[in-house]
């Protein structure tokens, strides 16, 4: 990822969605807003306790320098699962103002229409971002633990290729900032289950102990997912940037051990 610094705010990028004038993409951080602790400074969740007219303020200032239009923004009731849902343009713009109206129950979306920004909210999960270069078609997953055991990444390519016929061989995907494998303890019971979602799990979970805990690589556990659903490797930039090492740059829930802000990942289709 590259970052640069648009009108005083810092955002991040995937290189290889740079190179596609047909989108627009970016990575939020928590700086350069305006609330205060824990949610301090550039968080843009009205869910996680926030005062929620600065959490607009937030989002008009991430808008501005992102270039993206507020009433674009599309945003779901994120649930770690693995619901997909495709927007359409009646649903352009939900969520953007308010929590209520942000599309239920969902933590993955995908759309073949312009003007609308997929965005994904997160402090530790995994933003993913999808691109088919061909079939002009672009999507967002979150994937904390959960989403990720329940193979969201996977279900988010099978409904590109079921409904919008995309080729895994001309789609782009960029694994955002997230808490790395070099932090993210987990328990027993979270260890079970990764076993069960995954033929071999010494992949995805790193230096078990004997009292049943060890480090999930979410990284790696998503980006399997991706390969083995035909997406070739060339075609996935991983950022490993941990957000609990970068708690100053991005929000990490694991760090504060308190309630805390979110950033955002987003992907607009442009007009041709």
């Amino acid at each position: 990822m590259v970052e640069k610094n648009i009108n005083s705010l810092s955002l991040w990028f995937f290189q290889h969605l740079l190179q596609h004038r047909e989108i627009r993409h970016f990575v939020s951080t928590r700086n350069g807003g305006f609330s205060n602790p824990p949610y301090d400074s550039l968080n843009l969740a009205f869910h996680a306790g926030d005062n929620p007219e600065i959490v607009l303020k937030n989002r008009k200032r991430l808008a501005s320098a992102s270039g993206i239009p507020l009433d674009t923004f599309t945003i779901a009731q994120q649930i770690h699962g693995c619901n997909v849902k495709i927007v359409t343009k009646e649903l352009r713009g939900c969520g953007a103002f308010n929590y209520d109206t942000a599309i239920s129950a969902t933590d993955a979306m995908i759309t073949d229409t312009p003007d609308i920004c997929l965005l994904v909210l997160q402090a530790d999960c995994v933003p993913l971002l999808f691109f088919d270069v061909k079939k002009r078609v672009i999507g967002v997953a979150h994937a904390g633990w959960r989403g990720t055991v329940s193979l969201v990444a996977h279900n988010t390519v099978r409904v590109l290729q079921e409904k919008f016929h995309c080729s895994s061989q001309d789609i782009l995907v960029g694994i955002g900032p997230s808490i790395g494998p070099c932090c993210y303890e987990i328990g027993h019971e979270t260890i079970v289950q990764i076993k069960k979602a995954f033929h071999n799990e010494k992949d995805h979970v790193n230096s078990e102990t004997p009292d049943g805990k060890g480090y999930f690589n979410l990284w790696e556990a998503n980006r399997t997912q991706l390969v083995q659903m035909g997406i070739p490797e060339r075609n996935i930039e991983v950022a490993r940037i941990c957000t609990r090492c970068n708690h100053t740059v991005f929000f990490s829930y694991r760090n504060q051990h308190t309630e805390t802000g979110r950033f955002g990942a987003g992907v607009m289709l442009m007009y041709s």
